[in-house]
């Protein structure tokens, strides 16, 4: 059985360190299973990213989606940073590698609704997701990778960033009808 851990951080995130399978031939793992989160709603679809070392993701929200990440290979500076207005953990900014060599190698995260999200590529790297939501342009939200207020380390010296990125406001610059509530979705 995977080994489930609430964050201490940010209300709702959970890391999940699955149990890994090996033998002279290999390694098996299982990266998701619905009874680990059983009250969450159901996954819908499953995506992935290949990055190159130094690109930077994000920082991306959604009101009524959450995700679930894996990194197949490399490793990847993740930031979270919950937006959600009333959420006991409001401002609270939570940064972890996942991937690479050590014990976050087979780490999931759970990221609920409302909590911007974002990776740093450290090496090449590919990232699985699942979310539990459909593509929707009108949730696709984002805030700066750099705002001071976060105060983000995203573990690359020369980040590399989509112009959609680049783009994104200061979360002190939100407008209240884009801001996520604790609760809602």
């Amino acid at each position: 059985m995977a080994e489930l851990r609430a964050s201490d951080e940010i209300h709702g995130v959970v890391l999940v360190d699955p149990v890994v399978h090996g033998d002279e031939r290999g390694m098996f793992v299982e990266t998701w299973r619905r009874e680990w989160l059983p009250d969450v709603p159901r996954m819908v679809q499953s995506n992935r990213a290949d990055r190159t070392a130094g690109t930077v993701v994000g920082l991306h929200y959604h009101r009524r989606q959450a995700d679930y990440w894996y990194v197949v290979a490399g490793r990847a500076r993740v930031v979270l940073h919950d937006l959600r207005v009333g959420s006991p953990t409001i401002g609270a900014t939570l940064e972890l590698d996942l991937g690479g060599d050590g014990p976050q190698r087979h780490r999931g995260v759970y990221i609920p609704p409302g909590v911007a999200h974002g990776f740093a590529a450290v090496t090449d790297l590919t990232l699985t997701y699942l979310v539990d939501g459909y593509y929707d342009p009108a949730d696709e939200l984002g805030v700066a990778w750099d705002d001071p207020s976060i105060g983000a380390d995203w573990g690359v010296a020369e980040p590399v960033l989509s112009a959609r990125d680049l783009a994104n406001l200061a979360c002190a610059d939100l407008v209240d009808d884009l801001r996520p509530v604790f609760g809602e979705r």
